[in-house]
């Protein structure tokens, strides 16, 4: 009896040191879940117009610090980008944006290469109309910005980019060009956010110049400038955006080298139609946040070209507007898909994108103009003549 009063007791005690045990656990403080360094997030990317047809692939991206202790720079990003088109258009990119030791230093690298069937207008001829054309491309560009003051960076940079382009029905020669670019730029961001601000301003200038004893073939310099500034609206919840963006090419600028009205400058021009050496345009949107992750958001703006061809087209204003949807793609970052319906001048078009230009003002134009900002896959819809 004494033996089976022990092993109850011992049973008593071992099932009291266990409810108390419990009973400190479940009052103990819940430890806080730890934040990724790394998001990840891999987007479709689809897009259709009548000149490149029916685009898909993917882009896979993430979002991480570079240094987990720096508590100040902006989370980096980097991926990868693989579309192909029904026209055989096709292209492979990768991107990086890098934040350095508290957002003194920022680095910018983009690789592409690919293949682009697409079109432009030609008027000094017997029958004006939009002809083909294709071409093969290579191209790197890294910029390098230090921080010189509060919200002042200056820096330098290198782009490369190798052209092989043949023409429908022979309307011109068949070109290859290669080009070698030193870029010098100035920047003062006051943003609250790298990659969804509220308030604040971002000005851009750059000097692209493509001298001879750098391995080009003829001279040549672009001036690429622009300014972005963003105000809160409904206490902060929406945003008010407005854009100035000017792109002057100077002396012997390439036909691959051109600037053409879409994308950015302005939105809604898919068909290469509008191409010169220089753009102005201004724009104006509205975004407003009916949820956390989902928003919507209004745009118009007008744009005019220099340098064309086509010598009617120069310093006419081009107007577009649209509406569109945003989506939040990364849970701790604020970093947004679109889906947008743009209109223009006897043209209406709708597109789903994922980023706006990574490297606006790239050599590629018409190449990039489907690619990055960072945020842009499209369904575009546009009449080709």
């Amino acid at each position: 009896m004494q033996k089976n009063s022990f092993f109850i007791f011992l049973f008593l005690c071992c099932s009291l040191a266990w409810s108390q045990t419990k009973l400190a656990d479940s009052t103990a403080t819940t430890p806080k879940p730890k934040v990724k360094n790394i998001d990840f997030n891999i987007m479709p990317y689809l897009n259709y117009n009548r000149t490149l047809e029916f685009m898909f692939g993917a882009i896979p991206m993430m979002m991480y610090k570079v240094n987990k202790a720096d508590t100040i720079s902006p989370k980096s990003l980097s991926g990868i980008s693989a579309v192909y088109s029904t026209n055989k258009s096709y292209f492979i990119a990768s991107f990086n944006k890098w934040y350095i030791k508290e957002d003194s230093w920022r680095a910018q690298l983009f690789f592409a290469t690919g293949n682009q069937n697409a079109q432009f207008y030609v008027d000094d001829i017997d029958v004006p109309d939009f002809y083909d054309y294709g071409t093969k491309a290579s191209m790197v560009n890294f910029i390098l910005q230090r921080k010189v003051i509060k919200s002042l960076y200056a820096g330098i940079g290198y782009a490369y980019a190798h052209y092989d382009t043949k023409y429908e029905d022979d309307i011109k020669p068949s070109s290859v060009t290669h080009t070698n670019g030193l870029q010098f730029n100035l920047m003062y961001d006051t943003r609250d956010a790298v990659y969804y601000p509220t308030k604040g301003d971002k000005i851009k200038l750059r000097w692209l110049t493509y001298p001879e004893w750098f391995g080009n073939d003829v001279n040549a310099n672009k001036i690429l400038s622009e300014y972005n500034t963003y105000f809160p609206m409904r206490h902060g919840t929406d945003v008010l955006a407005a854009r100035f963006s000017g792109k002057f090419g100077l002396g012997n600028i390439a036909f691959e080298q051109q600037v053409t009205i879409g994308n950015e400058d302005i939105r809604g021009y898919s068909e290469g139609k509008y191409r010169g050496d220089g753009l102005m345009a201004i724009q104006g949107e509205y975004r407003y946040n009916f949820n956390k992750k989902m928003g919507l958001v209004g745009f118009a703006g007008v744009a005019t070209i220099y340098g064309s061809d086509t010598s009617s087209f120069n310093w006419g204003l081009y107007p577009g507007a649209g509406v569109g949807y945003r989506y939040r793609a990364f849970k701790t970052e604020k970093f947004n898909i679109r889906i947008r319906c743009r209109s223009r001048k006897r043209r209406l078009g709708t597109l789903f994108p994922y980023w706006r230009s990574f490297l606006r003002g790239n050599n590629f134009k018409n190449f990039t103009k489907y690619l990055f900002v960072l945020k842009s896959a499209s369904v575009n819809i546009t009449n080709k003549r």
